[in-house]
């Protein structure tokens, strides 16, 4: 099952050019699975059946697994079988007409335009670092990009002179997302007179790099996003992907289509888009209960 596992992966890899991240999650949940399947004496992938799915999905439900990871789960098992049989190493697929256990859509959570302000006014443009923690901030807010994809950034993906920049998303699909003015100014500055200044050696391509002058990493800007959280008195939760949100629900609530937004965010399918649309909507309802003589 190990081997198949591996063929999988590499059909992935290759042929759907599919992001390390989410190859990972696939590896970890089938692995899993076929431990799951050899725990019930299983060792051979088309010996498996649909009870043997149903099992294992109830066992991670009474671990108190959420329901957004048994979805993942199933759909990791569904595409593992759907190849198996693609290639012909099984005759039937087991996970056909399994329903998907229904998520409930958590709408995602959104800072104020005055409490984005409060953080990107946050870093001390007296010290280098400083200098590149705004430039991170303003570029996460100005462009909605994944937190992966903006410390993947190389110096050939920004061109400040044109006002746009060149992002690598999920399954390597690129976009072009214009920059504002205050973004572009802010990265300028970063470039010319901190980013060299962080830099050890030379020969480093990434846009942002950390204190050893190397590429910055998502668990490293996570600690910087908490810092500023804390630092500008935010009493809402914030993520790396709290910008992101925040960008979308922005240019929603003043007047963006949904299209122009679902294509600088990068989203496959309009209906991803379409959550912040119920984001505008409860923050509308909100404004009028606030504010309203009569709410």
């Amino acid at each position: 099952m190990e081997i198949l596992i591996d063929h999988f992966m590499h059909f992935l890899s290759v042929e759907k050019g599919l992001a390390a991240n989410t190859l990972e999650s696939y590896q970890r949940d089938l692995f899993a699975y076929t431990d799951f399947l050899k725990s019930e004496g299983v060792t051979d992938i088309a010996a498996s059946n649909r009870s043997h799915i149903i099992s294992y999905l109830v066992t991670l439900q009474k671990k108190g697994r959420a329901t957004a990871t048994l979805s993942r789960n199933l759909a990791s098992i569904r595409a593992f079988y759907q190849f198996l049989v693609r290639d012909r190493h099984l005759e039937h697929d087991p996970s056909i007409h399994l329903e998907t256990p229904k998520i409930e859509k958590r709408l995602p959570k959104v800072l104020s335009l005055e409490e984005v302000e409060k953080l990107l006014e946050g870093p001390d443009l007296g010290q280098p670092s400083g200098v590149r923690d705004k430039a991170m901030l303003e570029l996460l807010y100005a462009t909605g990009i994944r937190v992966s994809e903006l410390v993947q950034l190389n110096m050939g993906d920004i061109n400040l002179e044109m006002g746009f920049l060149k992002c690598m998303g999920k399954g390597s699909k690129e976009r072009m997302i214009p920059l504002g003015k205050v973004a572009i100014s802010v990265i300028r500055q970063y470039i010319e007179t901190a980013r060299p200044r962080l830099l050890k050696v030379g020969g480093e391509s990434a846009l942002f790099v950390n204190h050893l002058g190397k590429r910055m990493t998502r668990q490293g800007f996570w600690k910087i996003i908490k810092k500023y959280a804390l630092q500008s008195g935010i009493m809402a939760e914030i993520t790396p992907h709290t910008l992101r949100h925040s960008f979308a629900t922005h240019l929603l609530e003043n007047g963006a289509d949904l299209r122009s937004v679902q294509e600088m965010l990068g989203h496959a399918d309009i209906s991803t888009t379409q959550i912040y649309t119920h984001v505008t909507r409860s923050r509308i309802k909100d404004v009028y209960a606030k504010t309203h003589p009569r709410a």
